[in-house]
This record gives structure tokens, C-alpha cells and sequence, in this order.
């Protein structure tokens, strides 16, 4: 047998559901000696009679029903390849994997991955949440799309995007350091803190924005997330200095967000696979949208 033709089976189609040529023919908007050259045609392909006329009317001969069903599947296949096709040129559908940090995963990532998936109802994403030491030099460039992590970040085999934001003070809603406007090392001084664990990036320089100050860090826990620490300051356990996503995660939650000074930078990177599926680049543009409108120029 022959390759079969679409647009044959799609006249085919077409003839059963309209019940003539006739109608057939002005739903496809073309003549009906073309919609009988076709049938004729496609007969001639399969080597069996499709139709018989029974009182002026096309009837499906019995092996035609039996090629409708076929013939029906068919066409809808290639109409969901279609569609699917659209959906992957489209960045609409496909799948991804994003490793990230625990801050990331519990703040920065959760309304954009939604926002993805409302935009991209074809997506089907899969976070993986490790330390940043696992995420950048542990799990191999193969088993993720896009990671987030803190620096240093191993660029080998991948490109990497680097981010500085500014830290900023949580403090409990109703506590009197709410009411100023920004908050510094001298406020905070002797106030019960609460820093993520003494080893980050972030807890060396909070340290060392305390110590030029003459302040006294009075460490009362330590975490090993940012929103542990908001949700301890959020109960009325201290005070805490975090990221800008994590402080705003628990906004209107019991603390209260203040702009801290002398800045606190917050380190980020975003690294991915040099060859990204088009699903990968539309998130890729939202997360760097979403990042550079939080980049502060960071003085002392």
C-alpha cells in the first residue's frame, strides 16, 4: 500500500460525518467533483469500496466504518502532534528541572514557577532542593535545566548569571524598632538575632558591618534558612537581617521589613546548561526580570 494521504482521509472524514459529497464539499469549500475524485482515490489506496449509494445518499460500506474509527484516531494524532509541535515552539510545553538552594525553593521560586505554569499550561516543572556546596560543585550540569545558588558557583560546563542584592532587617510587627523607618547596627545592638548559620557569605558580613559599628550582635539561634529565621522573628524570637524574597515570603506575617545600613549584600547565582529548550529560556527571562528589579547598587 501506497503512503497514505491526509487530505484524503481528511475528505474521507468529512463525507461520513457530513453524510454526502455534497455537504462535504461546502464545509471543506471545495467543489464536489473534487470531494469524489478524492474518495475515488482513496478507495483505489486502501483496495476496498468506502462508500455505497442508497437512495440518492453515500452510505459507509461496512469495511468503511471500520476504516472511519482508524481513519478518526489518525487525524486526531496528528492534530495533538500539531498542537504539540505549537506548544514546544511556543516555549508552552516540555519539562524542567531547577535546583536550588532551600532560600530559593521556599521564596524566590514558588511565585514564578506558578506564574509559569499559568502562562505555560503545557509545562510540567520539577524543583530538587539541596545546600548550595551540593547544587554548584556536586550535581552534574546533566541532571538539571537551570540552578540557583549561592557563590562560589563551579562555571565549567555552564553560564552563569550573578546577582548582588541588599539585605534587609525583619523585626517583629509589633516591636518599637518597627516604627523607624531604617534600621542599623546601633538599633539592633544587644536585640536577640537570628542569622543563618555562621559559615555563609551573608552572616560574615553582617558580623562585620557589627563590629565597625561598635554594635553588639547578640546571637540568640542560629538557622539553617532564611525563613526559619523570619518565622522565629515572625513568633517574637529576636530579630533577623535576610534577603529581600525570604523577608517579603513572610511579609504581613507578624514582622515588620526595614532598608538596613550600612548594606548587607545578598549573593545569588543563576547558572543553566549552555543549550536551554525554549521553555528553559522563557523561564530563564522571567527569573532574570524578577532579579534585576531587585539589584540594588550596594555602598558602603
Amino acid at each position: 500500500m501506497t503512503q497514505m494521504d491526509l487530505r484524503l482521509l481528511e475528505t474521507f472524514r468529512s463525507v461520513v460525518d457530513q453524510r454526502s459529497a455534497t455537504a462535504a464539499a461546502a464545509a471543506m469549500g471545495v467543489t464536489q467533483p473534487a470531494v469524489s475524485a478524492q474518495i475515488a482515490r482513496l478507495e483505489e489506496t486502501v483496495g476496498f469500496r468506502l462508500f455505497e449509494r442508497i437512495g440518492g445518499r453515500l452510505k459507509p460500506t461496512p469495511e468503511g466504518l471500520l476504516f472511519y474509527a482508524e481513519a478518526a484516531n489518525a487525524l486526531s494524532s496528528m492534530n495533538r502532534l500539531a498542537q504539540a509541535a505549537e506548544e514546544i515552539r511556543g516555549g508552552a510545553a516540555g519539562h524542567l528541572v531547577i535546583a536550588s538552594h532551600p532560600s530559593a525553593a521556599i521564596s524566590l521560586l514558588p511565585p514564578l514557577v506558578a506564574q509559569l505554569l499559568r502562562h505555560k499550561p503545557g509545562a510540567h516543572v520539577k524543583m530538587v532542593t539541596r545546600s548550595s556546596d551540593v547544587v554548584s560543585r556536586l550535581l552534574p550540569a546533566e541532571s538539571f535545566d537551570i540552578a540557583i545558588a549561592e557563590p562560589p558557583v563551579d562555571a565549567a560546563d555552564v553560564e552563569v548569571h550573578r546577582y548582588r542584592l541588599r539585605c534587609v532587617a525583619v523585626v517583629p510587627k509589633q516591636h518599637k524598632l518597627a516604627r523607624k523607618a531604617q534600621l542599623t547596627p546601633a538599633d539592633l545592638s544587644g536585640v536577640p538575632f537570628v542569622p543563618a548559620w555562621r559559615a555563609t557569605l551573608t552572616f560574615q558580613a553582617i558580623r562585620e558591618v557589627f563590629a565597625r559599628a561598635g554594635a553588639d550582635l547578640n546571637i540568640a539561634a542560629e538557622t539553617e534558612f532564611f525563613a526559619s529565621a523570619c518565622a522565629i522573628v515572625a513568633a517574637g524570637g529576636g530579630v533577623t537581617i535576610v534577603d529581600p524574597f525570604s523577608a517579603a515570603s513572610y511579609s504581613g506575617g507578624g514582622i515588620a521589613i526595614r532598608p538596613f545600613a550600612p548594606a548587607v549584600p545578598y549573593e545569588i547565582c543563576v547558572f543553566h546548561r549552555r543549550s536551554l529548550s525554549l521553555l528553559g529560556e522563557a523561564f530563564i527571562q522571567r527569573l532574570d526580570a524578577h532579579l534585576a528589579a531587585h539589584v540594588q547598587e550596594i555602598t558602603p
